[in-house]
């Protein structure tokens, strides 16, 4: 028996319904296996359930907006995300950027570039990645996919987590003075004292040391700390 290529499933969260309906076709037209939310909410509840590798995600959604439905999408899952924005949603894009979309496509827009769009985050996802992770002893971190392993295991970090372990990682074998770590990870205007690194160190050490009785992160006393390449 044959085997056949399972479809590619993508999501169109878009309140229009007229737009959510004349893109629908386009893609299906185009081969694609298509499903639609005219909300927020149902459109995290159908990623939630469906393994799909695409969202087209409207900005301007009503209750839940595009941005706060990217913010939460980007808690469990690293799926393509397009964003489809006004014309002078500036902040809406680089927002949305920062919080993790691909891509961004103004409204109104010509379906053949939204489909050039789609194809080329398509390729992003399933082209293999060289190896740009950071490794020290059992403790990985991958900055592209922004996930990190204990002795194989996935650790659960925070933002503000992650980036401190990444920071220390790409300076293995530097000490880190706190106020470095601080400036490049919480900013130059943050006002609440370099004790906020050693707070989120802990934290760290709670995840990838305590569960498995080993020493990562080394403290320099009064300096600050640093990962040793051992």
């Amino acid at each position: 028996m044959e085997h056949q290529e399972k479809p590619t499933e993508i999501l169109i969260i878009e309140d229009e319904e007229k737009i959510a309906r004349f893109v629908q076709l386009e893609l299906e037209y185009e081969g694609y296996r298509v499903e639609k939310a005219l909300n927020g909410r149902d459109g995290l509840e159908l990623i939630k359930a469906r393994p799909f590798d695409l969202v087209l995600l409207d900005v301007m959604l009503p209750g839940l907006n595009g941005i706060e439905v990217l913010r939460r999408i980007r808690q469990f899952s690293q799926l393509p995300v397009i964003l489809l924005t006004a014309r002078d949603g500036v902040v809406d894009k680089v927002t949305g950027l920062d919080g993790g979309a691909d891509d961004y496509i103004t409204k109104p827009f010509a379906i053949e570039e939204l489909l050039a769009r789609i194809r080329v985050a398509l390729r992003k996802k399933t082209a293999p990645i060289a190896d740009a992770s950071l490794q020290a002893g059992p403790l990985k971190l991958d900055p592209e996919r922004r996930e990190a392993w204990m002795a194989a295991n996935p650790l659960d970090l925070t933002k503000r987590e992650f980036d401190l372990l990444q920071c220390l990682l790409e300076n293995k074998n530097i000490v880190m003075k706190r106020e470095v770590l601080l400036d490049k990870i919480w900013g130059y205007d943050f006002s609440g004292g370099t004790n906020a690194v050693d707070v989120y160190v802990r934290y760290l050490r709670a995840k990838i040391e305590e569960p498995y009785h080993q020493k990562i992160i080394q403290t320099v006393r009064g300096v600050g700390y640093v990962i040793r390449d051992e």
